[in-house]
């Protein structure tokens, strides 16, 4: 079975998430995947395969080197989908030999992957692209990484002449909704490291994250009968919209920064006469960073509650996650050796800051140092998502090389 076969097979999957769901994982249908994945694994004849009372499923490569020492390795994907966008009814068509044409998909006569729109795809000429079919995302996020890992493990089951230290493998629940790591046990995982198979182009190799926070901003005003309100009310959404109205246009927002840049962010409005609650994201490759833009919200708001006599306003701040880096330059030879791997399969090693979080994040500062690698995945929660065949191919011959380069530089 090919990775394409397996990937095909996947989507299929309804694994949407649902950040609205007290339960673990947020919805059934990761769950149901989750127990096929174990059963293949076992089938492929990997050890140790276990699923537990979260989902996860985790099992072991076993060791063929001869060598003492050679340290055990991990890999992981997510199989939720993005709550943005349905995963109901995946219909996934792979358009042979990509020349370049636009691709019409058949259920949404508006969505067209055009390459004018998507200049990523200009490096896929002769490609096999595979898309939904207009009326879903297609799931490449992220079970293009979720078949490249399984893909890569039945090739190192089936050749065992290839020397290799143990390698643990690892599926997750609930990372699109940022729980993907909550109740994942790094203990029991046991690898010295661990890679995510969750990234884009070919090449890439990704060892450093946005730092994350959110900041919450209740403005409080007054409320009575419109009618006697002269002198007594306070409208605490004009007050939001005086502190809304104040935030920078330019350089410290998501639609004016790129690259190391950081931005704040608001994304939610619960708005009433009364209260209304503005919610923010913060966004930065350093802690210092984020503590600047915290300082300019909070003199911000300040500023605005003095614009509205009568007026107060409620702050409150929270860690979402740290930049990945901060861990990673502890461990030089985890980003090493992946770059080793890249380049063995013929590939050029391309190493972009991430502009947001993965679960090797989080799992770094859990004591497990985890980089992200290609997986082949474009337009991420979108109808128009698409991958590479030969992409995803890659990403398999990647971990393959990974598992030798780890082996080869034991002494």
């Amino acid at each position: 079975m090919t990775v394409l076969d397996r990937f095909l097979r996947y989507v299929r999957y309804d694994t949407r998430a649902d950040e609205t769901s007290p339960s673990y994982p947020s919805t059934p249908g990761q769950l149901v995947l989750l127990r096929d994945l174990a059963d293949e694994l076992r089938g492929l004849g990997l050890l140790d395969v276990t699923m537990d009372e979260h989902g996860y499923v985790m099992g072991t490569v076993p060791a063929t080197t001869a060598k003492a020492g050679v340290p055990t390795i991990g890999f992981i994907a997510h199989v939720d989908t993005s709550p943005e966008m349905s995963g109901t009814d995946v219909k996934p068509i792979v358009h042979r030999a990509y020349d370049g044409r636009d691709l019409s998909l058949p259920d949404d006569p508006t969505a067209i992957l055009r390459l004018t729109d998507n200049p990523d795809l200009a490096d896929q000429i002769g490609h096999d692209i595979v898309t939904a079919s207009g009326a879903t995302l297609l799931g490449a996020d992220d079970k293009a990484g979720v078949a490249e890992i399984v893909t890569a493990a039945a090739y190192l089951m089936a050749h065992p002449e290839v020397p290799r230290g143990a390698v643990r493998v690892a599926f997750t629940p609930d990372e699109e909704i940022g729980r993907g790591t909550l109740h994942f046990d790094v203990g029991r995982f046991g690898a010295f490291c661990a890679y995510t198979l969750d990234g884009g182009n070919r090449g890439e190799v990704e060892r450093e994250s946005f730092s994350a926070d959110a900041m919450t901003l209740t403005f409080v005003g007054f409320n009575t009968h419109p009618g006697i309100a002269k002198g007594r009310m306070v409208n605490a959404i004009k007050v939001a919209a005086t502190f809304l109205a104040s935030l920078p246009r330019d350089g410290v927002s998501p639609e004016t920064t790129s690259g190391h840049e950081g931005f704040v962010h608001p994304y939610t409005l619960t708005a009433s006469v009364d209260r209304t609650t503005v919610r923010l994201l913060l966004r930065d490759f350093n802690v210092a960073g984020l503590d600047e833009k915290a300082q300019l919200l909070d003199r911000l708001a300040a500023e605005a509650v003095r614009a509205h006599p009568g007026a107060r306003v409620e702050i409150a701040r929270e860690q979402q996650y740290r930049n990945m880096r901060d861990v990673l330059d502890r461990y030089p030879q985890v980003v090493e050796y992946a770059c080793e791997a890249v380049r063995r399969a013929g590939l050029e090693v391309h190493m972009p800051p991430i502009r947001g979080g993965t679960d090797g994040s989080k799992l770094s500062f859990m004591g497990l140092p985890t980089p992200n690698l290609f997986a082949g995945e474009h337009n991420f929660h979108s109808r128009l998502e698409w991958v590479s065949v030969q992409d995803m191919e890659k990403a398999v011959e990647t971990i393959v090389h990974l598992c030798r380069v780890f082996e080869e530089h034991t002494p």
